[in-house]
């Protein structure tokens, strides 16, 4: 791990501090300091990590970076001015260095620290789908390589850095989720993690309403592909018109992936076995493999598309790719787990659009018993926002026996669903969260089967717990956890 003179390097070009004190990890919420960690301090929307620098400290950090003084450090370097050799002689520890903007001097620290190794880096963007294709990547590629991989959702311009930052010279790869809010922000973590692989999923109106039109998210996008090196691999999804076009704004190899036969590795003969996953067969170069997947859902093909993608690009045969996409180890958004009377609960609730909210109704067609949809509020959606909510309750129709809608856009699919002829008897309106956890354990019948899925903000995990957590335990100290998740 990096010491306290390399972070005076990194943040001033200026080695001027010979200690060796070793930093044994980077926090960002004082909850997770460990002796010998460095906290930087963010001034969020919620709290001010200023404000914890001292908890930080008491917890065992032995350096800070802040962006104003703070009553509760000892030892403050403000790297902002001539570093005199007086103060820089004999630090004094636990220390404080001020900088202008702590989320630059992060991503500085960051982007200083992967110059020291080389590994083969992969982003990943794209509007749905990057999650579980950064953990179906890292399974292939931990057949034959050590990877690291970007933990839950730290795909951002603080959580990217915290990943890099735990890179050492065993690594072979990195796999890295990158996310987006605005144009401009791809492009600055690329040029932090400078990536040779890029896989672009798709591009959905998912963020629609921030950047106005579909073009625009495909910009965004694509400055994944245009930051690519000349001896670097774009991998694009050859189903998507937006996505393919990017193939005209990289100088990198391209590599298309899809369900047609103009793709370099596409899929045909797909068959959903429910919750047993997927059966397909990958199409490469004259080669026809048949492969048995535990994914859920007959979308997740497109997954597994990206991730044989990457072996093959990175030099792996077929029996370690075969390997990796058999594995059970990625971390799946949509999740089965048990809920009362012996029902099955998909949980969906960290996030969805039409797109992604039609995939699971997909899946919920394939199983047995009866089928309840629990859907949300499909937020950001902008101009796509009316459109999309009534394009699922159009698709709900084929599939639930039982809708229940949360919240006001919510309402909407079930506005839908009545229109094209679900009788009302089955359609159950609610305005929020809240109401549903109260109403919804009622309404579970033995062995159905449960999709509940609705934007992160609509907050349906707390129906997933309603229904699957004894009361008295529904408490719990989620303080660390909680907060790298939400980074």
């Amino acid at each position: 791990m990096l010491h306290l003179g390399e972070i005076v390097e990194a943040l001033t070009g200026e080695k001027r501090i010979s200690s060796l004190q070793t930093i044994t990890e980077v926090v960002v919420d004082s909850r997770c300091a460990t002796p010998g960690s460095l906290f930087v301090a963010f001034a969020g929307e919620k709290s001010d990590g200023h404000h914890f620098v001292g908890d930080a400290f008491a917890r065992g950090s032995v350096a800070a970076l802040i962006e104003r003084p703070v009553a509760d450090a000892p030892f403050t370097v403000d790297l902002g001015q001539p570093l005199a050799e007086e103060a820089l002689a004999d630090l004094t520890l636990p220390v404080c260095f001020l900088v202008t903007s702590t989320l630059t001097a992060i991503q500085e620290l960051a982007a200083f620290w992967r110059t020291r190794f080389s590994p083969r880096v992969v982003g990943i963007t794209g509007s749905v789908g990057k999650t579980t294709t950064k953990e179906l990547v890292h399974a292939v590629l931990e057949t034959r390589y050590r990877a690291l991989k970007s933990e839950g959702n730290l795909n951002n311009e603080i959580g990217l850095p915290l990943t890099l930052l735990r890179l050492d010279e065993t690594y072979e790869h990195v796999v890295l989720e990158m996310g987006m809010y605005a144009l401009g922000e791809i492009a600055t973590l690329a040029r932090v993690a400078r990536p040779q692989v890029g896989v672009v999923t798709n591009v959905g109106p998912v963020h629609l309403q921030r950047l106005g039109t579909m073009q625009a998210i495909a910009d965004a996008k694509a400055e994944l592909v245009e930051a690519l090196p000349s001896d670097g691999v774009a991998i694009l999804n050859q189903d998507e018109p937006l996505v393919r076009a990017m193939a005209a704004r990289t100088a990198a190899r391209v590599f298309s992936y899809g369900l047609s036969s103009k793709a370099d590795l596409w899929a045909g003969e797909i068959e959903g076995v429910g919750l047993e996953g997927i059966r397909f067969t990958l199409y490469y170069q004259g080669e026809a493999i048949r492969i048995r997947a535990p994914l859920l859902g007959r979308h997740s093909v497109h997954t597994a598309l990206r991730a044989a993608a990457v072996g093959l690009v990175e030099g792996l045969d077929w029996s370690d790719i075969v390997k990796g996409l058999r594995s059970d180890s990625p971390q799946l958004r949509l999740v089965a787990v048990k809920g009362p009377n012996e029902s099955l609960l998909l949980d969906d609730t960290y996030n969805a659009s039409p797109a992604s909210t039609i995939a699971a109704l997909n899946l919920l067609a394939d199983l047995g018993n009866r089928h309840v949809a629990v859907l949300g509020d499909m937020l950001e959606l902008g101009s796509h926002e009316e459109a999309g909510h009534r394009l699922v309750g159009r698709r709900v129709v084929e599939v639930a026996d039982l809708l229940i809608t949360v919240g006001r856009l919510g309402q909407m699919i079930a506005e839908e669903a009545l229109a094209a002829g679900m009788p009302s008897e089955r359609v159950i309106i609610l305005p929020d969260a809240d109401t549903a956890v109260q109403v919804l354990p009622s309404l579970v019948q033995e062995r159905d089967m449960v999709l509940i899925k609705g934007s992160r903000g609509i907050g349906l995990d707390r129906l997933v717990d309603a229904l699957t957590r004894p009361a008295e335990s529904e408490e719990q100290d989620v303080g660390c956890q909680q907060a790298k998740r939400d980074v």
